[in-house]
């Protein structure tokens, strides 16, 4: 029991340094051997867990894509509405940029190899499908204007808070990103909400996933 509880430790050592590499240099500019460097452990350690560069990259990119998938189950277990929900999509989305290295270097490799398309596209998709799901929710619930079409209302919006959140790391290293999300939806809800319920737009963009958060 001792000995797994080790080998599960050193594999989330190796994880986390590597991904500290990818974010910082790109899965071209990090190496086997300045991610071994960084994590402090023998080759042999790593090459017991990982057998190239490319799988320790996938692996950083399913972490990545199983902590979005455990906010959009925590965010569907919220008391909230649909396009509240989706704020809140965004704003944990942004929150986990700003605070989890695998995030963000599952976000910088998955980007870098959908240059030479081959980069996963199952986290997009993922996003997409969801917001997707809340904005049909959202226009029964009568949040969004019935002539909304949810498939191009949820990939806008993904792409638009991917523009943000990139724009906010050239500009600020992400430090604003969190008031710069909440200009996004400042400015989109006028546009795609009923006017009936537009005093509650104040409320909804600054909408935040308290259950996500604990996660």
């Amino acid at each position: 029991m001792a000995q797994q509880a080790r080998a599960v430790a050193t594999r989330a050592q190796i994880v986390l340094g590597a991904a500290e590499l990818f974010e910082k240099q790109g899965f071209v500019g990090a190496s086997l051997g300045t991610i071994l460097e960084n994590t402090g452990l023998t080759k042999g350690a790593l090459y017991f867990h990982f057998k190239s560069k490319e799988e320790l990259a996938r692996c950083i990119i399913a972490e990545q894509h199983a902590t979005s998938i455990a906010s959009v189950e925590a965010i569907g277990r919220e008391q909230a509405s649909a396009i509240e929900q989706i704020v809140m999509l965004c704003h944990e989305m942004a929150r986990q940029i700003v605070h989890d290295p695998i995030v963000r270097a599952g976000i910088r490799i998955t980007l870098e190899l959908s240059v030479d398309d081959q980069g996963p596209a199952d986290p997009y998709l993922d996003w997409i499908n969801t917001c997707e799901h809340l904005a049909r929710r959202a226009v029964e619930q009568g949040d969004l204007e019935p002539d909304i079409d949810p498939p191009r209302f949820a990939r806008f919006v993904i792409g638009a808070f991917t523009g943000v959140q990139t724009v906010s790391q050239v500009l600020t290293q992400r430090t604003d990103l969190e008031h710069r999300v909440d200009d996004m939806w400042g400015f989109l809800l006028p546009g795609i909400m009923p006017a009936h319920r537009h005093p509650d737009i104040g409320r909804i963009r600054t909408a935040r996933s308290e259950v996500a958060q604990r996660n």
